[in-house]
Protein backbone atom coordinates (compact mmCIF):
# COMPACT_ATOMS: atom_id res chain seq x y z
CA UNK A 1 0.00 0.00 0.00
CA UNK A 2 1.36 3.33 -0.88
CA UNK A 3 0.84 6.07 1.85
CA UNK A 4 0.36 8.59 -0.63
CA UNK A 5 -2.89 7.60 -0.55
CA UNK A 6 -5.77 9.98 0.33
CA UNK A 7 -5.87 10.93 4.62
CA UNK A 8 -8.71 8.11 5.33
CA UNK A 9 -9.55 7.33 8.53
CA UNK A 10 -8.20 4.21 7.64
CA UNK A 11 -4.82 5.79 6.25
CA UNK A 12 -4.12 7.83 9.15
CA UNK A 13 -4.57 5.69 11.81
CA UNK A 14 -2.26 3.39 9.75
CA UNK A 15 0.58 6.13 9.57
CA UNK A 16 0.01 7.30 13.26
CA UNK A 17 0.93 4.10 14.75
CA UNK A 18 3.41 3.53 12.52
CA UNK A 19 4.77 6.73 13.59
CA UNK A 20 4.79 6.00 16.84
CA UNK A 21 6.09 2.74 17.14
CA UNK A 22 9.04 3.69 14.47
CA UNK A 23 7.70 0.87 12.02
CA UNK A 24 7.50 1.09 8.07
CA UNK A 25 3.87 1.01 7.50
CA UNK A 26 4.22 -1.08 4.12
CA UNK A 27 5.83 -3.65 5.71
CA UNK A 28 2.13 -3.97 8.32
CA UNK A 29 0.32 -3.50 5.49
CA UNK A 30 2.06 -6.80 3.44
CA UNK A 31 2.18 -8.66 6.79
CA UNK A 32 -1.69 -8.21 7.48
CA UNK A 33 -2.45 -9.04 3.87
CA UNK A 34 -0.31 -12.25 4.48
CA UNK A 35 -2.21 -12.76 7.82
CA UNK A 36 -5.67 -12.45 5.58
CA UNK A 37 -4.58 -14.98 3.46
CA UNK A 38 -3.69 -17.16 5.80
CA UNK A 39 -6.94 -17.07 7.84
CA UNK A 40 -8.77 -17.75 4.40
CA UNK A 41 -7.01 -20.67 3.83
CA UNK A 42 -7.80 -21.98 7.13
CA UNK A 43 -11.47 -21.85 6.94
CA UNK A 44 -12.02 -22.42 3.15
CA UNK A 45 -9.78 -25.75 4.40
CA UNK A 46 -12.16 -26.71 6.72
CA UNK A 47 -15.04 -26.01 4.68
CA UNK A 48 -13.93 -28.96 2.16
CA UNK A 49 -12.34 -26.05 -0.67
CA UNK A 50 -8.71 -28.28 -1.92
CA UNK A 51 -6.73 -24.71 -1.05
CA UNK A 52 -3.58 -26.13 -2.32
CA UNK A 53 -4.82 -26.06 -5.85
CA UNK A 54 -5.64 -22.21 -5.88
CA UNK A 55 -2.91 -19.05 -5.47
CA UNK A 56 -4.70 -16.23 -3.22
CA UNK A 57 -3.79 -12.97 -2.56
CA UNK A 58 -5.35 -9.99 -0.18
CA UNK A 59 -6.18 -6.34 -1.32
CA UNK A 60 -7.01 -3.91 1.22
CA UNK A 61 -9.50 -0.77 0.61
CA UNK A 62 -7.06 2.68 0.60
CA UNK A 63 -10.96 4.30 1.95
CA UNK A 64 -11.95 2.26 4.66
CA UNK A 65 -9.47 -0.27 5.00
CA UNK A 66 -12.46 -3.19 3.77
CA UNK A 67 -10.45 -6.52 3.08
CA UNK A 68 -11.15 -8.79 -0.07
CA UNK A 69 -9.37 -12.25 -1.47
CA UNK A 70 -8.68 -13.00 -4.84
CA UNK A 71 -7.90 -16.59 -6.12
CA UNK A 72 -6.64 -17.80 -9.64
CA UNK A 73 -6.52 -21.14 -10.53
CA UNK A 74 -6.30 -24.49 -10.36
CA UNK A 75 -3.30 -25.88 -11.04
CA UNK A 76 -1.76 -29.05 -10.69
CA UNK A 77 0.23 -30.24 -7.61
CA UNK A 78 3.54 -30.52 -9.43
CA UNK A 79 3.54 -26.88 -10.06
CA UNK A 80 5.71 -24.55 -7.95
CA UNK A 81 4.12 -21.83 -6.44
CA UNK A 82 6.98 -18.98 -8.18
CA UNK A 83 5.54 -20.81 -11.55
CA UNK A 84 2.12 -20.27 -10.32
CA UNK A 85 2.66 -16.42 -9.63
CA UNK A 86 4.45 -15.70 -13.31
CA UNK A 87 1.21 -17.04 -15.16
CA UNK A 88 -1.71 -14.85 -16.51
CA UNK A 89 -4.08 -14.20 -13.42
CA UNK A 90 -7.75 -14.26 -14.20
CA UNK A 91 -8.62 -13.09 -10.18
CA UNK A 92 -11.81 -14.60 -8.85
CA UNK A 93 -13.41 -13.01 -5.87
CA UNK A 94 -13.56 -15.40 -3.76
CA UNK A 95 -14.02 -13.12 0.02
CA UNK A 96 -16.68 -15.10 1.99
CA UNK A 97 -19.81 -13.33 3.87
CA UNK A 98 -19.10 -11.63 6.82
CA UNK A 99 -15.18 -12.10 6.45
CA UNK A 100 -14.45 -8.57 7.02
CA UNK A 101 -14.80 -9.19 10.92
CA UNK A 102 -12.51 -11.82 10.49
CA UNK A 103 -10.04 -9.50 8.86
CA UNK A 104 -10.29 -6.79 11.16
CA UNK A 105 -9.54 -9.71 14.30
CA UNK A 106 -6.39 -10.43 11.61
CA UNK A 107 -5.39 -7.27 11.29
CA UNK A 108 -5.53 -6.54 14.84
CA UNK A 109 -3.18 -9.55 16.06
CA UNK A 110 -1.12 -8.74 13.29
CA UNK A 111 -0.42 -5.00 13.79
CA UNK A 112 0.10 -5.88 17.46
CA UNK A 113 2.73 -8.46 16.61
CA UNK A 114 4.87 -6.61 14.65
CA UNK A 115 4.63 -3.62 17.30
CA UNK A 116 5.85 -5.98 19.67
CA UNK A 117 8.82 -7.69 17.30
CA UNK A 118 9.62 -4.01 16.24
CA UNK A 119 9.87 -2.68 20.40
CA UNK A 120 12.26 -5.89 20.65
CA UNK A 121 14.04 -5.33 17.66
CA UNK A 122 14.73 -1.41 18.89
CA UNK A 123 15.42 -3.34 22.14
CA UNK A 124 17.59 -5.76 20.86
CA UNK A 125 19.75 -3.28 18.88
CA UNK A 126 20.31 -0.89 21.56
CA UNK A 127 21.57 -3.90 23.65
CA UNK A 128 24.35 -5.02 20.57
CA UNK A 129 26.33 -2.01 21.64
CA UNK A 130 26.70 -3.24 25.54
CA UNK A 131 27.66 -6.91 24.47
CA UNK A 132 30.73 -7.48 26.48
CA UNK A 133 29.69 -4.84 29.31
CA UNK A 134 27.95 -5.65 32.31
CA UNK A 135 23.95 -5.10 32.85
CA UNK A 136 22.07 -5.35 36.25
CA UNK A 137 18.82 -7.10 36.07
CA UNK A 138 16.25 -8.53 38.39
CA UNK A 139 16.10 -12.93 38.71
CA UNK A 140 12.77 -13.04 37.13
CA UNK A 141 11.89 -16.94 37.44
CA UNK A 142 13.70 -20.30 36.83
CA UNK A 143 13.20 -22.43 33.74
CA UNK A 144 14.94 -25.69 35.29
CA UNK A 145 18.41 -24.98 35.25
CA UNK A 146 18.07 -21.77 33.15
CA UNK A 147 17.80 -18.20 34.82
CA UNK A 148 15.44 -15.51 33.25
CA UNK A 149 16.14 -11.74 34.45
CA UNK A 150 14.25 -9.07 34.14
CA UNK A 151 16.18 -6.43 32.17
CA UNK A 152 13.84 -3.77 31.65
CA UNK A 153 12.23 -3.56 28.53
CA UNK A 154 13.65 -6.96 27.56
CA UNK A 155 14.65 -10.76 29.24
CA UNK A 156 17.89 -12.18 29.26
CA UNK A 157 18.78 -15.88 30.02
CA UNK A 158 21.75 -17.15 32.49
CA UNK A 159 22.32 -20.91 31.26
CA UNK A 160 23.45 -23.50 33.45
CA UNK A 161 27.05 -23.35 32.20
CA UNK A 162 27.48 -19.30 32.63
CA UNK A 163 26.23 -19.51 36.36
CA UNK A 164 28.37 -19.64 39.55
CA UNK A 165 28.42 -23.13 40.81
CA UNK A 166 28.23 -22.53 44.59
CA UNK A 167 26.21 -19.90 44.12
CA UNK A 168 22.11 -19.72 45.20
CA UNK A 169 19.93 -17.50 43.43
CA UNK A 170 16.94 -15.87 44.72
CA UNK A 171 13.56 -15.10 42.90
CA UNK A 172 13.34 -10.76 42.89
CA UNK A 173 17.39 -10.74 43.68
CA UNK A 174 19.04 -7.65 41.82
CA UNK A 175 22.33 -8.94 40.36
CA UNK A 176 24.94 -7.52 37.93
CA UNK A 177 25.41 -10.07 34.77
CA UNK A 178 27.73 -9.53 31.84
CA UNK A 179 26.27 -9.19 28.78
CA UNK A 180 28.06 -12.41 26.58
CA UNK A 181 26.14 -12.90 23.63
CA UNK A 182 22.95 -12.39 21.78
CA UNK A 183 22.60 -15.39 19.57
CA UNK A 184 18.98 -16.74 17.76
CA UNK A 185 16.67 -18.28 20.04
CA UNK A 186 13.65 -19.65 18.76
CA UNK A 187 11.53 -17.10 19.36
CA UNK A 188 13.72 -14.77 17.93
CA UNK A 189 16.92 -13.40 19.58
CA UNK A 190 18.25 -13.86 22.95
CA UNK A 191 20.58 -11.78 25.17
CA UNK A 192 22.73 -14.44 26.75
CA UNK A 193 24.33 -13.66 30.28
CA UNK A 194 26.89 -14.76 32.57
CA UNK A 195 28.56 -14.63 35.85
CA UNK A 196 31.02 -17.38 35.48
CA UNK A 197 32.83 -15.62 32.32
CA UNK A 198 36.88 -14.45 33.33
CA UNK A 199 35.21 -11.33 31.26
CA UNK A 200 32.86 -10.84 34.31
CA UNK A 201 35.50 -10.04 36.39
CA UNK A 202 37.96 -7.94 34.41
CA UNK A 203 34.33 -5.71 33.95
CA UNK A 204 34.42 -5.78 37.71
CA UNK A 205 37.73 -4.51 38.08
CA UNK A 206 37.26 -2.00 34.86
CA UNK A 207 34.27 -0.65 37.03
CA UNK A 208 35.62 -0.39 39.96
CA UNK A 209 39.45 1.22 39.29
CA UNK A 210 39.59 3.96 37.63
CA UNK A 211 43.20 3.44 36.09
CA UNK A 212 42.04 0.99 34.22
CA UNK A 213 39.62 2.69 31.97
CA UNK A 214 42.08 5.64 31.37
CA UNK A 215 44.75 3.04 30.39
CA UNK A 216 47.52 3.68 32.89
CA UNK A 217 46.67 -0.13 34.40
CA UNK A 218 45.92 -2.88 32.43
CA UNK A 219 45.15 -6.87 32.54
CA UNK A 220 47.39 -8.46 30.96
CA UNK A 221 46.13 -12.22 32.07
CA UNK A 222 43.53 -13.93 34.25
CA UNK A 223 42.54 -17.26 34.98
CA UNK A 224 39.51 -18.19 37.13
CA UNK A 225 37.71 -21.37 38.71
CA UNK A 226 34.12 -19.61 39.72
CA UNK A 227 33.02 -19.39 43.25
CA UNK A 228 36.22 -20.21 44.43
CA UNK A 229 39.63 -18.04 43.21
CA UNK A 230 40.58 -15.99 40.79
CA UNK A 231 44.06 -14.73 39.63
CA UNK A 232 45.08 -12.15 37.57
CA UNK A 233 47.61 -10.35 36.40
CA UNK A 234 48.02 -6.72 36.00
CA UNK A 235 50.54 -4.63 34.25
CA UNK A 236 51.43 -0.46 34.54
CA UNK A 237 53.61 0.86 31.73
CA UNK A 238 52.76 4.33 33.87
CA UNK A 239 55.66 5.43 35.84
CA UNK A 240 54.42 5.88 39.78
CA UNK A 241 51.84 3.62 39.35
CA UNK A 242 51.72 0.66 41.30
CA UNK A 243 48.78 -1.76 39.20
CA UNK A 244 48.21 -4.02 42.11
CA UNK A 245 47.87 -1.08 44.48
CA UNK A 246 45.34 0.13 42.70
CA UNK A 247 43.29 -3.11 42.26
CA UNK A 248 43.38 -3.08 45.33
CA UNK A 249 42.36 0.31 46.54
CA UNK A 250 42.92 1.92 49.66
CA UNK A 251 42.16 -0.49 52.84
CA UNK A 252 40.97 -2.96 50.03
CA UNK A 253 37.83 -1.28 49.17
CA UNK A 254 38.46 -1.97 45.63
CA UNK A 255 39.18 -5.75 45.41
CA UNK A 256 36.61 -6.26 48.41
CA UNK A 257 33.70 -4.75 46.09
CA UNK A 258 34.25 -7.21 43.53
CA UNK A 259 34.64 -10.05 46.24
CA UNK A 260 31.26 -9.15 47.65
CA UNK A 261 29.86 -9.10 43.88
CA UNK A 262 31.40 -12.59 43.31
CA UNK A 263 29.72 -13.89 46.55
CA UNK A 264 33.14 -13.92 48.21
CA UNK A 265 35.10 -15.51 45.70
CA UNK A 266 39.31 -15.04 46.23
CA UNK A 267 40.91 -12.79 44.22
CA UNK A 268 44.59 -13.00 43.76
CA UNK A 269 46.43 -9.83 42.15
CA UNK A 270 49.71 -10.28 40.81
CA UNK A 271 51.82 -8.11 39.18
CA UNK A 272 52.89 -9.29 35.52
CA UNK A 273 56.34 -9.37 34.13
CA UNK A 274 57.56 -10.20 31.04
CA UNK A 275 59.93 -12.51 32.59
CA UNK A 276 58.18 -15.91 32.55
CA UNK A 277 60.60 -17.73 35.34
CA UNK A 278 59.50 -14.50 37.69
CA UNK A 279 55.57 -14.32 36.30
CA UNK A 280 55.43 -18.36 37.15
CA UNK A 281 56.52 -17.36 40.85
CA UNK A 282 54.32 -14.70 41.09
CA UNK A 283 51.53 -16.49 39.87
CA UNK A 284 52.45 -19.16 42.44
CA UNK A 285 51.91 -16.60 45.35
CA UNK A 286 51.81 -16.90 48.32
CA UNK A 287 54.36 -19.65 48.45
CA UNK A 288 57.76 -17.60 47.84
CA UNK A 289 61.41 -18.83 47.79
CA UNK A 290 60.51 -20.86 44.40
CA UNK A 291 63.68 -21.70 41.86
CA UNK A 292 61.88 -21.89 38.28
CA UNK A 293 63.60 -24.08 35.82
CA UNK A 294 62.25 -23.82 32.38
CA UNK A 295 62.52 -27.04 30.18
CA UNK A 296 64.18 -26.97 26.77
CA UNK A 297 62.30 -27.91 23.79
CA UNK A 298 58.80 -26.47 22.15
CA UNK A 299 56.32 -27.25 25.06
CA UNK A 300 55.84 -24.85 27.36
CA UNK A 301 57.08 -26.68 30.63
CA UNK A 302 58.77 -25.64 33.72
CA UNK A 303 60.05 -27.10 37.13
CA UNK A 304 59.64 -25.50 40.24
CA UNK A 305 61.61 -25.96 43.30
CA UNK A 306 59.80 -24.66 46.42
CA UNK A 307 61.17 -25.19 49.98
CA UNK A 308 59.12 -28.11 51.88
CA UNK A 309 57.13 -25.44 54.21
CA UNK A 310 56.03 -23.98 50.74
CA UNK A 311 55.11 -27.01 48.94
CA UNK A 312 51.29 -27.18 50.08
CA UNK A 313 50.88 -23.57 49.53
CA UNK A 314 52.72 -23.79 46.14
CA UNK A 315 50.14 -26.35 44.83
CA UNK A 316 47.55 -25.03 46.92
CA UNK A 317 44.02 -27.45 47.72
CA UNK A 318 43.50 -29.96 44.93
CA UNK A 319 46.32 -28.54 43.31
CA UNK A 320 44.16 -25.28 42.81
CA UNK A 321 47.06 -23.30 43.01
CA UNK A 322 49.44 -24.58 40.60
CA UNK A 323 46.45 -25.04 38.48
CA UNK A 324 45.37 -21.56 38.31
CA UNK A 325 48.79 -20.51 37.68
CA UNK A 326 49.82 -22.92 34.74
CA UNK A 327 46.24 -21.06 33.05
CA UNK A 328 47.68 -17.99 33.81
CA UNK A 329 50.88 -18.22 32.09
CA UNK A 330 50.39 -20.88 29.57
CA UNK A 331 52.84 -23.27 30.84
CA UNK A 332 52.65 -26.93 32.28
CA UNK A 333 54.53 -26.26 35.83
CA UNK A 334 55.47 -29.44 37.92
CA UNK A 335 56.14 -28.80 41.85
CA UNK A 336 58.51 -29.98 43.70
CA UNK A 337 60.15 -29.68 47.00
CA UNK A 338 63.87 -29.27 47.61
CA UNK A 339 64.18 -31.99 49.77
CA UNK A 340 65.81 -30.32 52.85
CA UNK A 341 63.65 -31.69 56.11
CA UNK A 342 61.92 -29.14 57.80
CA UNK A 343 62.79 -30.65 60.89
CA UNK A 344 66.12 -29.29 60.53
CA UNK A 345 65.04 -25.68 59.73
CA UNK A 346 63.24 -26.26 63.28
CA UNK A 347 66.21 -27.28 65.21
CA UNK A 348 68.10 -24.63 63.90
CA UNK A 349 65.87 -22.14 64.82
CA UNK A 350 65.70 -23.89 67.94
CA UNK A 351 69.44 -23.44 68.75
CA UNK A 352 69.12 -20.01 67.66
CA UNK A 353 66.67 -19.23 70.36
CA UNK A 354 68.98 -21.40 73.47
CA UNK A 355 71.56 -19.05 72.49
CA UNK A 356 69.65 -15.41 72.91
CA UNK A 357 68.23 -16.81 75.96
CA UNK A 358 71.61 -17.96 77.40
CA UNK A 359 72.58 -14.31 76.80
CA UNK A 360 69.23 -12.81 78.17
CA UNK A 361 70.56 -15.08 81.62
CA UNK A 362 74.12 -13.78 81.79
CA UNK A 363 73.25 -10.20 81.42
CA UNK A 364 70.32 -10.75 84.38
CA UNK A 365 73.30 -12.56 86.44
CA UNK A 366 75.29 -9.02 85.90
CA UNK A 367 72.17 -7.17 87.23
CA UNK A 368 72.03 -8.70 90.26
CA UNK A 369 75.96 -8.50 91.23
CA UNK A 370 75.84 -4.86 90.96
CA UNK A 371 72.87 -4.52 92.53
CA UNK A 372 74.56 -6.19 95.78
CA UNK A 373 77.27 -3.54 95.71
CA UNK A 374 75.06 -1.43 97.93
CA UNK A 375 74.83 -4.12 100.73
CA UNK A 376 77.94 -3.98 101.78
CA UNK A 377 77.94 -0.19 102.20
CA UNK A 378 74.93 -0.78 104.29
CA UNK A 379 77.02 -3.36 106.61
CA UNK A 380 79.99 -1.29 106.87
CA UNK A 381 77.45 1.67 108.21
CA UNK A 382 76.28 -0.46 110.72
CA UNK A 383 79.49 -1.27 112.08
CA UNK A 384 80.31 2.35 112.54
CA UNK A 385 77.06 3.14 114.31
CA UNK A 386 77.68 0.30 116.64
CA UNK A 387 81.15 1.96 117.48
CA UNK A 388 79.96 5.23 118.01
CA UNK A 389 77.64 3.94 120.59
CA UNK A 390 79.92 2.38 122.62
CA UNK A 391 82.06 4.93 122.49
CA UNK A 392 79.59 7.06 124.10
CA UNK A 393 78.17 4.81 126.89
CA UNK A 394 82.23 4.68 128.04
CA UNK A 395 82.14 8.16 128.62
CA UNK A 396 78.68 8.64 129.96
CA UNK A 397 80.34 6.28 132.85
CA UNK A 398 83.26 8.08 133.47
CA UNK A 399 81.27 10.99 134.21
CA UNK A 400 78.99 9.62 136.94
CA UNK A 401 81.99 8.72 138.45
CA UNK A 402 83.92 11.69 138.80
CA UNK A 403 81.23 13.07 139.97
CA UNK A 404 80.65 10.44 143.21
CA UNK A 405 84.08 11.16 143.86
Amino acid sequence: MNMQTPRTEFAQALKAIATERGLDANVIVDAIKQAIVAAFRRDAKESGVDVDLFEYEAELNSLDGGAKVFSWGPFDEEVEVEDRKKTDKTKKDVTPPGFGRIAAQTAKQVIHQKIREAERGVVLDEFEGKKGNLVSGIVLRFDGPIVRVDLGRTEGIMPAEERIPSERLAQGQRLTFLLKDIVEGLKGKDLILSRSDPSFVVRLFAREVPEINAGTVEIKEIAREAGVRTKMAVYSSASGVDPVGSCVGQKGVRVQAVTNELGGERVDLISYSEDIKQLIASALSPADGLTVKVKKGEDKEVTVIAPEDQLSLAIGKDGQNVRLASKLTGYRIEVEGDGKPIEEKVEEGEDKRIVKETKDEAKTDKKEKKSKKPDKIVKKSNKEDKKTDKKETVEEIEKVANSES
